[in-house]
């Protein structure tokens, strides 16, 4: 089972992220900061591996380019084209160089990266803190300075560093040699942690450069999968922010094992976790129901919302719960959650979402309808759906 994860320091406007977000939440009014650090907000952009795993090849990366243009995905934010495992050639080069597969890269990733920065967007690679990659192909483990000058020559914007074939050595020290690496070179590369959460590396990730960390194993395209992934990021919002995000693994949205009920739901609880917004499907054959999930501003919003300041659970009744993240403005972002197959119910008080008694004006981020609630948020919710409001202080 091939898993994914990801970590990255960053330099903040605020030394700890904790106390930045709370400055945010105690003054929403402040001007916004000026954005430092590779990742202010969470990535948002494509990584090949959810739907075609091991085949790729440089018609596959550029025709992606030129649907995340074409489809409205870039001008929703969009920006990483990322390059996942099976690019790399059998074996080192001559002078024992990271190489491109000359069958599925014959161009090089050199005029691959060109040609997606040609586009206004930035490109992403692949390789593992291992001995070899989760397929075998040749990794960076001891050779991460020359690794690290072999991606910024070729103009690499974002790495997804993997955790396979590691030799059981220590996860920070394999993390904290490609993150220095990469400082070294002098290019902004974000770097993504996939150390699949094994050693805790929301704990360790800014340390060692990282501007993300998986927090688990590897997403699989269905709701069970969605859902135990959801759970398991419970008590980890005091270690994300801006430069340094939790990241419960790519989206899934579009690849056709769940409902379209069910993707809107993934999306919507990725978005409020802060999670970097990393598609996942064939986004040069997506159908409008797809698009219009991943290029929902309003969501997309908050995931992007520059207090930086994670969701988390406010309740929870079994199978219906209650989520909400507190935006830089003062408004709470709020998901009614039905975890069940049958239609249920689902409430929130105004104080549990951490706003004053008495009538608020919520925004439907799906419908776009403005309304009003009294004491409390609530909608009735079909089997395995969400609603989701922005509700107003």
């Amino acid at each position: 089972m091939r898993i994914a994860s990801t970590s990255t320091l960053i330099i903040t406007a605020c030394a700890v992220a904790a106390a930045c977000r709370g400055t945010l939440a105690t003054h929403p009014s402040a001007p916004r900061p000026v954005a430092e650090g590779l990742a202010p907000t969470p990535p948002m952009g494509w990584n090949s591996w959810n739907k075609f795993g091991c085949r790729i090849d440089e018609a596959l990366i550029r025709e992606t380019a030129d649907a995340i243009v074409s489809s409205g995905m870039k001008d929703a934010g969009y920006q990483y084209v990322n390059i996942d495992d099976c690019w790399e050639a059998p074996a080192r080069d001559a002078n024992g160089n990271l190489a491109a597969d000359p069958q599925r890269f014959p161009s090089g990733i050199k005029a691959l990266a060109d040609y997606v920065h040609s586009k206004g967007l930035k490109i992403g690679i692949y390789s593992s803190a291992g001995t070899g990659t989760c397929q075998r192909r040749p990794a960076s483990l001891d050779h991460e300075v020359a690794d690290a000058r072999t991606f910024a020559s070729w103009g690499i914007d974002y790495l997804k560093y993997d955790n396979c074939n590691n030799e059981h050595r220590p996860a920070f020290e394999r993390y904290r040699a490609m993150g220095n690496a990469l400082k070294a070179t002098g290019r902004p590369i974000v770097f993504s942690l996939c150390e699949w959460g094994q050693n805790k590396p929301w704990e360790w990730g800014r340390t060692v450069g990282g501007n993300l960390w998986r927090t688990t194993g590897d997403i699989r395209d269905r709701w069970t999968s969605m859902l135990a992934i959801l759970d398991k990021q419970v008590g980890l919002e005091k270690y994300s922010g801006p430069n340094g995000w939790n990241d419960p693994d790519m989206l899934e949205v579009g690849n056709g094992h769940m409902t379209n009920g069910e993707y809107v739901a993934h999306f919507s609880l990725w978005s409020l976790l802060n999670a970097p917004l990393i598609a996942g499907n064939d986004i040069r054959s997506m159908g409008d129901s797809t698009r219009a999930i991943l290029t929902n501003r309003d969501v997309i919003a908050v995931d992007q919302d520059w207090g930086g300041e994670q969701g988390h659970k406010v309740r929870d009744d079994g199978e219906q719960e209650v989520w909400m993240k507190p935006m830089s403005t003062g408004d709470r972002a709020v998901i009614l959650l039905n975890r069940d197959s049958t239609t249920a119910t689902v409430r929130a008080t105004m104080q549990e979402i951490g706003l004053p008694a008495g009538t608020h004006t919520a925004r439907n981020l799906w419908t776009h309808a403005d309304t009003s609630f009294g004491g409390e948020i609530t909608a009735e919710l079909p089997g395995h759906s969400v609603a989701m409001y922005l509700v107003h202080h």
